[in-house]
C-alpha cells in the first residue's frame, strides 16, 4: 500500500525550483502530483430590465459664464388680493411679527403680554373673565398663568367670593416688565404709523375700534 503521510511531511520532498527542473521520466508513484486548479471565469450577473443612467451633462465651455438662475415667478394671490379678512389678517402677522421680535430680549410673547395688561388694569380680576375678554379657551388661559407664576409676574389667590375660581395680581416684578414693555409698544406703532401714514394710522385705529366690543 502506498504511505499516505502527507507531502508537506515526507523527507523526499524537493523545493518548487527542483521539481521544475525534473526530467519527464519522473514517476508519480513517487510523489503526489497535486491536482491543476482551474480558474472558471464566471460572467457577472446583469440586471433585468433597462439600467437608468444618469444623463451626461453637456461639457462646459471654456470662457462662457453660466447664467445666473432666474427669480421665481410671483404667485399670484387670486381672490385674496381683493379680500380684506386677507388684508387684516396679513396686517396681523406683521405686527406680531415686529412685537416678537422687539420682545424676544424680555422672553415675553404677544399672549402673556396681553394677559398682563389685563390684570394690570383689572387688579384681582377673575381668570374665567380674562379667558373671556382676550378669547382664550381656559385651559390655554391657564397654561399662560402658570407659565407667568413661575416667572413671578403674576400672583394667584383663591376668590373671596367664590372658592372655586381664582383672581389674579401683578406683582412687583410682572409690573416693572410692563413698565419696560411700553416703550417698546410705542416704538412699534411709530414704525407701523411710518409703514402706512399718519392719516391712514388713524383711519385703522378709528374702523378697527368696532371690533373691541365683538
Amino acid at each position: 500500500m502506498f504511505d499516505l503521510e502527507p507531502l508537506w511531511a515526507s523527507r523526499d520532498v524537493v523545493s518548487a525550483d527542483q521539481s521544475l527542473n525534473l526530467h519527464e521520466g519522473y514517476s508519480p508513484m513517487e510523489r503526489t502530483k497535486s491536482p491543476r486548479v482551474t480558474k472558471r471565469y464566471t460572467k457577472p450577473l446583469q440586471p433585468r430590465g433597462r439600467v437608468a443612467t444618469a444623463p451626461k451633462s453637456p461639457p462646459r465651455q471654456e470662457g462662457v459664464r453660466e447664467s445666473a438662475p432666474s427669480k421665481r415667478k410671483p404667485v399670484a394671490l387670486g381672490d385674496l388680493s381683493e379680500s380684506l379678512g386677507y388684508r387684516i389678517r396679513r396686517a396681523q402677522l406683521w405686527v406680531f411679527k415686529e412685537i416678537s421680535r422687539k420682545l424676544a430680549s424680555l422672553e415675553i410673547s404677544p399672549a402673556q403680554l396681553s394677559v398682563l395688561t389685563v390684570i394690570d388694569a383689572n387688579p384681582g380680576v377673575n381668570q374665567l373673565t380674562v379667558a373671556e375678554v382676550l378669547s382664550i379657551e381656559r385651559a390655554g388661559l391657564g397654561r399662560l398663568v402658570d407659565h407667568l407664576e413661575r416667572r413671578r409676574l403674576v400672583t394667584r389667590a383663591a376668590s373671596s367670593i367664590n372658592r372655586r375660581y381664582y383672581v389674579l395680581y401683578l406683582t412687583d416684578a410682572g409690573a416693572a416688565l410692563l413698565s419696560r414693555i411700553r416703550p417698546i409698544l410705542a416704538e412699534m406703532e411709530r414704525d407701523l404709523t411710518k409703514k402706512i401714514g399718519v392719516r391712514a394710522f388713524g383711519q385703522l385705529q378709528r374702523t378697527l375700534s368696532i371690533f373691541l366690543e365683538e
